[in-house]
């Protein structure tokens, strides 16, 4: 359950991303920039009708601000769009979206189809599950296993994913759009072409993890280690802070328009090119060695 608090500091990340300031976003809402500024630092909370704006003019799920959908009644809530193309399904469809669970297991899951969203799951094991080609839409997930499944061209959208385990999960050419991830353990996951857009990633335990042709476009990233070799990857528009790279190797990587100060480089190496993309986003490389070509 969000406190009023991180509610806040959502409403805060999600109005930056759109380029807003507290002012624009107010008039936008008819409240004053003031008003805003409080929802921001916690100090109160928009009303239901407010918060309902307040998703559609952020571009965001009413889940995103996770528990504050608690204290609304069912009309204010987003349904999952009626209006996307039926598919062909050749699996037994079952219809998981809209629903609570809570210390449910369904390890060895298969055939979940696409139905999937906006549900809230606690403390749930999904382990060695067939999950691959969902649409995962305004979810919020904390406390759950999902060690060895395969999410693999999976689309988390405006989701909140907070203590998860996703040990040797299969991520191939998986979306995360506006989504934020917090303290989650993608240790050994696969997560070759995976992209993310607009999205928070803090203190993620990323050991062994695969990345390849990885993109993060616009995001924020805090309290992070890369301790694994990188090829191809690209990093467009981020925000680092506390970030650390110890003892990976870095080839063919694209840096653009990235805060790179506060990143500490340890024992690292790098190509040329993925060395003159990060010096060009003033990085401290003197923990970073040039490899031969």
């Amino acid at each position: 359950m969000l406190s009023v608090f991180e509610i806040g500091e959502k409403i805060a990340v999600a109005r930056k991303m759109k380029n807003l300031s507290q002012s624009q976003l107010g008039e936008l809402l008819s409240v004053s920039a003031q008003a805003v500024g409080k929802w921001e630092r916690g100090e109160s909370m928009p009303d239901i009708v407010t918060f309902g704006k307040l998703a559609e003019v952020l571009g965001v799920d009413l889940n995103y601000f996770g528990s504050a959908q608690e204290a609304m009644p069912d009309f204010c809530k987003t349904a999952p769009s009626s209006t996307e193309p039926e598919k062909v399904r050749q699996k037994q469809g079952w219809d998981m979206s809209g629903s609570n669970w809570t210390d449910a297991d369904f390890s060895g899951l298969h055939g979940l189809a696409e139905k999937f969203n906006g549900s809230n799951i606690k403390k749930c094991q999904f382990i060695n599950s067939e999950m691959a080609g969902l649409v995962l839409k305004g979810n919020n997930i904390a406390n759950s296993d999902f060690t060895g499944s395969d999410v693999s061209r999976c689309k988390f959208s405006g989701s909140n994913l907070e203590s998860n385990t996703f040990s040797g999960c299969n991520f191939n050419s998986s979306e995360f759009i506006r989504s934020n991830l917090k303290n989650c353990d993608f240790s050994g996951a696969d997560l070759t072409g995976s992209v993310s857009k607009y999205c928070v990633f803090h203190k993620l335990k990323l050991s062994g993890a695969a990345l390849l042709n990885t993109a993060f476009h616009w995001g924020q990233l805090t309290d992070l280690t890369f301790e694994s070799n990188m090829t191809s990857c690209s990093f467009t528009s981020c925000d680092f802070a506390r970030v650390e790279f110890n003892g990976a190797v870095i080839r063919n990587t694209f840096f653009k328009n990235c805060k790179l100060k506060r990143v500490t480089f340890v024992n690292c190496k790098a190509d040329k090119l993925s060395y003159a993309f990060m010096k060009a986003c003033h990085a401290n490389l003197s923990g970073v060695e040039i490899l031969e070509e």
